[in-house]
């Protein structure tokens, strides 16, 4: 369960170099531009200052106290913009007593991949997102349950049909992405039977049914060669993430459904959200084959990776206009799209326009009924879009059609930006390689990196370190190595203290606490469990610091 986040999104294409472009008529760096503003006219809370959809004031400001979260039967009940909200918003949780591991996991798996976004620009934050991501996936693995049989006000709405199978395996994959600890990678080899991520082929991939976003993580891992003696059961990851692909590019046995214009259907309440998750999807697995030389293996025969990014490019360009009815499905793209969105805020009058309340029936009467455009322009809404037969009516009311969704944009988010920037030529296969702090920077220029041997460490079996060379850069003739250590638990205990030494070291560390002349934990760990890891950074224009275990505790 729970929608995609948008940190996901872009952590699935590590690097992309994005760039004013135009391909086949259309502007795909003003679309991805349109949609980030979506996200903005979603706001709650005291709006910042540059705030780019100016009709959207305060609002939501008594929530984190005694409410927080939306009631979706009240919620439906009223027609308010947010700034008027009357509507029950109290909070709700989940505990040892009240699982959701369907909500923890994806919560674990949002903050992993945050983390690797965050990591070149803010280290000390990144690292809280991985500590938080640890213990959010600790808690959904250990109590299991599905969120909403403790938050059950959450089944009309946003029932996990799934259960919470596909959110554990997600937030393992995401963890493995974003920490390189070895127990993940054997969590998914572990669970991956069991657990239904090797035997399930999907033809979809959303909010509620992570499985092809973990088959085709999984397959990215194998190509990469980390399968190790996991192989077996990573390959079969691997052909249900082709199964899907195949089967969105119609070389299946069992291919998705498609409108006579060619756009995939799958429901009629807000299809679009399989069309841009499957686009995205498809596109990152086209490139994860580029890099690895390999072709997509369907039962029709082998297939090239350029078809997935094309079928993908197919289904942007029907959304942004490209189809029978000529109809952009992105509010404010183009000239023909849609005007009579089923979204409160746009439907009413702006409050800095007129500030008296509308109450929550009083909207319906006056706002909802209106048979006339929006007063305010949801600028980036991907709205849920047209039937099996390609027809779409633009009325308020057809909330099957017209209603936006964060989740419909959150994988756009990702294409468009692949669609706007072009190829890079990165291998995606690569481990990710994070920035250097800004401050050391100016031109790159291509360096030969030095060979990083171990570092002597006074170390039993029960604690590992490891070196690598993760970045360098000519600043001023010299040149500055970015080096990444990894401290491994390898014993059956968790690790409540440590010490280390770090000889020969001519520049900062990042990601530990120094006090005196030992290097300890960072404040935002206090233990280390058995078989996870924690990684720390150093810059210096220099060979790798000496770094040792001066002492340790297990308990």
């Amino acid at each position: 369960m729970v929608i995609v986040p948008i940190v996901v999104i872009f952590s699935l294409f590590i690097n992309i170099n994005i760039i004013p472009g135009t391909l086949a008529g259309h502007d795909y760096s003003q679309a991805l531009s349109k949609s980030l503003l979506f996200f903005e006219a979603q706001r709650s809370g005291y709006l910042p200052n540059n705030q780019r959809v100016t009709w959207r004031s305060n609002s939501g400001l008594n929530d984190g106290k005694t409410s927080g979260v939306g009631d979706g039967n009240t919620d439906h009940y009223c027609w308010q913009r947010p700034e008027d909200m009357t509507t029950d918003r109290r909070a709700y949780r989940i505990d040892p007593s009240n699982p959701g591991s369907d909500l923890a996991g994806e919560s674990a798996a949002a903050m992993a991949a945050a983390s690797i976004v965050f990591r070149h620009s803010n280290p000390s934050y990144a690292n809280e997102l991985l500590q938080h991501a640890y213990q959010l996936f600790d808690f959904a693995d250990k109590y299991r349950g599905k969120y909403d049989s403790s938050i059950t006000v959450a089944q009309k709405y946003y029932r996990s049909v799934s259960g919470y199978d596909d959110e554990l395996l997600w937030a393992a994959a995401w963890l493995y992405q974003a920490s390189n600890s070895q127990y993940y990678l054997e969590y998914l080899a572990k669970n991956g039977d069991s657990m239904g991520g090797t035997g399930w082929s999907m033809t979809e991939f959303s909010w509620d049914v992570k499985y092809a976003g973990v088959q085709t993580l999984v397959a990215k891992f194998l190509m990469q060669g980390k399968a190790g003696d996991n192989a077996a059961v990573f390959e079969r990851y691997q052909e249900k993430a082709e199964s899907f692909m195949c089967s969105c590019i119609g070389k299946s046995n069992k291919n998705v459904q498609k409108t006579p214009g060619g756009l995939i259907f799958r429901q009629r309440w807000n299809n679009m959200q399989f069309v841009t998750s499957a686009s995205f999807l498809t596109a990152v697995y086209s490139d994860y084959l580029t890099s690895a030389g390999q072709s997509l293996k369907c039962s029709s025969g082998s297939v090239p990776p350029s078809l997935l990014i094309s079928f993908a490019k197919s289904q942007v360009d029907y959304l942004l206009g490209d189809n029978p009815r000529a109809t952009s499905y992105m509010v404010g793209y183009g000239n023909n799209y849609p005007r009579q969105v089923h979204h409160r805020g746009a439907s009413i009058i702006s409050y800095k326009t007129d500030s008296n309340f509308v109450s929550c029936r009083g909207g319906y009467a006056t706002w909802f009924s209106r048979k006339a455009s929006d007063p305010n322009l949801l600028a980036g809404a991907v709205v849920g879009g047209p039937d099996a037969y390609d027809n779409f009516a633009d009325e308020r009311d057809n909330y099957e059609q017209t209603e936006p969704a964060t989740y419909n944009n959150a994988p756009l988010l990702g294409i468009l930006a692949r669609l706007s920037g072009g190829p890079s030529g990165y291998n995606q296969l690569l481990p990710v390689v994070d920035a250097a702090p800004t401050s050391y920077v100016t031109k790159r220029s291509p360096v030969s990196l030095p060979k990083v041997t171990q570092a002597p460490v006074s170390k039993s079996a029960e604690i590992d370190i490891s070196q690598k060379v993760t970045s360098s850069w000519n600043y001023k003739g010299k040149t500055y190595y970015r080096y990444s250590t990894t401290v491994t638990n390898k014993s059956s205990k968790s690790l409540k203290q440590l010490n280390l030494s770090i000889a020969k070291l001519y520049g900062q560390v990042w990601g530990l606490t120094q006090t005196r002349n030992a290097y300890g934990f960072p404040s935002w760990i206090n233990s280390l469990a058995a078989g996870k890891s924690l990684v720390f950074v150093y810059i210096h224009s220099a060979p790798a610091a000496e770094i040792s275990v001066s002492s340790y505790k297990l308990d």
